[in-house]
């Protein structure tokens, strides 16, 4: 694979450590985290949660531009930019057309919320609870109003080994542009 890949999907999905296995096996890789870009906003920002001003939609849009600009500085350098990040509904859709390069891979995580719950019970950092998304209304959004572009993969019983290796006989479906 060449080019830039996205790698999206609910929170817990496993993203992060498929994007960046996916990278290590790849001759000339870079893994774009597109959570930096939040986290570089040290005052003023505004998280994207359910019921979100128009500001930290602004920030969520921002975060997309930057993190695509730079999957396609990698690309123009020659790495394979592998882009991880949060992007559902309409949003995938603007996501595909603010990457220039080509090819672009669009790789959608869809493990059943049952496993996404236990996923998070057992990582350290927590992207659900208290006034934010939880599981079910996350997991709604993805197959209920994300467009069906690109490779979507049930990785409930896999591991991330068997994810990447899935991506790559599948990249051809993966294929967006």
């Amino acid at each position: 694979m060449q080019g830039v890949v996205l790698v999206t999907g609910v929170m817990a999905a496993g993203k992060s450590t498929v994007a960046q296995a996916l990278a290590e096996r790849l001759p000339r890789a870079a893994h774009v985290r597109g959570d930096v870009f939040r986290r570089m906003i040290v005052s003023g920002r505004e998280e994207f949660v359910p019921g979100a001003s128009g500001e930290a939609l602004a920030q969520l849009r921002l975060r997309y531009r930057l993190s695509a600009a730079t999957a396609d500085a990698y690309a123009e350098a020659g790495f394979t930019a592998v882009v991880q990040d949060v992007v559902l509904g309409e949003e995938l859709t603007a996501y595909v057309r603010l990457v220039r390069t080509r090819p672009l891979y669009v790789v959608v995580l869809a493990p059943d919320a049952g496993t996404v719950v236990a996923r998070e019970a057992a990582r350290a950092k927590t992207g659900y609870g208290g006034a934010a998304w939880t599981v079910p209304a996350l997991d709604a959004a993805l197959r209920e109003s994300t467009p069906p572009i690109g490779l979507w993969l049930d990785t409930s019983g896999q591991t991330p080994a068997e994810t990447v290796e899935a991506i790559l006989a599948g990249r051809e479906r993966a294929r967006v542009l």
